[in-house]
């Protein structure tokens, strides 16, 4: 039988919080992973908020981070986040690490988090 569970793994990705700026979540490490994608959730928004999701990508994980391009990343978020409301973004790219960025254009703050879900090249035993 094959089920999801079995062939997924995840990591906190971005604190869920109420962010009042523009933030950078945890680096994920790709190394031994068949790929990555972020579940991002959103709460309320206060003060017209004009947040936005993009990914950024590093060779060393703790510096030279630079925004991933448009074509190596899947996504069903909109420019503008909404409010209670959930989107995913997959990254194609080739770089070891990779973080979500959460942008910031406008307003007062959102509630915020995600979490990095990823298939490990070697499966669990069953």
């Amino acid at each position: 039988m094959h089920d999801i569970y079995s062939n997924i793994a995840a990591v906190p990705a971005l604190a869920p919080a109420v962010q009042a700026a523009a933030a950078q979540g945890a680096a994920i490490d790709l190394n031994g992973k068949g790929g990555v994608a972020f579940l991002v959730n959103t709460g309320a928004i206060a003060g017209a908020g004009d947040y936005g999701l993009t990914l950024q990508e590093s060779d060393t994980g703790t510096s030279g981070w630079t925004a991933v391009a448009a074509g190596q990343i899947d996504s069903n978020a909109p420019a503008t986040l909404a409010a209670d409301s959930a989107y995913r973004l997959g990254y194609r790219g080739w770089k070891r690490f990779v973080r979500l960025s959460l942008t910031k254009a406008g307003g007062t703050s959102i509630i915020s988090g995600a979490t990095a879900v990823f298939v490990p090249l070697t499966r669990p035993a069953p």
